[in-house]
């Protein structure tokens, strides 16, 4: 029984090595879960108008991160985010957004990230780690407004290449706030300049601003989120 036992493991391990270095079989895996994906958010949406409430195109995620001032911790940038709060209806985004702190009151340093629900606000995670950000810093005094505006863009889907952005993220620092706009593909680049234009739009920026992006893969390379962009425009 044991080698029967052992010769099936081996024959499972060899199939799933095979399959792992068969691109069709990793194609097909990535478009069945985006057609499951597809289908559990219709089966939302219809439900959420059978109870009386308008159904969002995405689910979202609140997450929040907050680090002390000038402390090393052993503990991992993934196990300090803590998720807050999810919601897939117009109503259940304003009762959640109404109920959260304001940018100006939170602590520094904190990130406050807003996410289509299976996504992490991580660089390694399967839809970011090809990708990148679209990086905006305020004054502390403004911040606060510009987010909101960015939050609607995205929850109303109002963002060009909608499908291609994972979330948004404020970062509360000590001398700026920094708002940045995750997207999946950093080598499309008329997606990332689409991107670019519909957030200039939508916040109504001044001219002032200047906007920097920066890939993932970059920020993994020199563990830093907003140094050392890549793009400015």
């Amino acid at each position: 029984m044991e080698v029967v036992a052992e010769k099936k493991e081996f024959d499972t391990n060899k199939n799933s090595s095979s399959n792992a270095l068969d691109p069709s079989f990793t194609l097909s895996t990535i478009a069945n879960a985006a057609a499951d994906k597809e289908a559990e958010d219709r089966e939302r949406q219809a439900r959420d108008l059978k109870a009386g409430f308008h159904p969002l195109k995405h689910k979202f995620v609140y997450w929040y991160t907050r680090r002390t001032p000038g402390v090393r911790s052993q503990t991992s940038y993934e196990d300090n985010i803590k998720k807050i709060v999810d919601f897939s209806t117009v109503e259940a985004f304003w009762v959640c957004y109404c109920h959260l702190a304001r940018p100006s009151s939170l602590p520094n340093p904190t990130d406050l990230h807003l996410f289509k629900e299976g996504i992490r606000p991580l660089w390694e995670d399967s839809a970011n780690c090809n990708g990148g950000k679209w990086i905006i810093r305020f004054k502390k005094a403004i911040s606060g407004r510009f987010w909101e505006d960015l939050v609607l863009a995205l929850v109303g889907d109002q963002l060009d290449y909608g499908d291609n952005v994972c979330g948004v993220v404020l970062s509360i620092r000590f001398n700026e706030d920094i708002l940045s706009v995750w997207n999946r593909n950093a080598s499309d680049h008329q997606a990332v300049m689409a991107l670019r234009d519909a957030i200039k739009r939508h916040l109504k920026l001044p001219h002032s601003y200047v906007m920097e992006y920066k890939p993932h893969d970059a920020s993994l390379r020199d563990n830093s989120s907003y140094r050392n962009t890549w793009l400015r425009g």
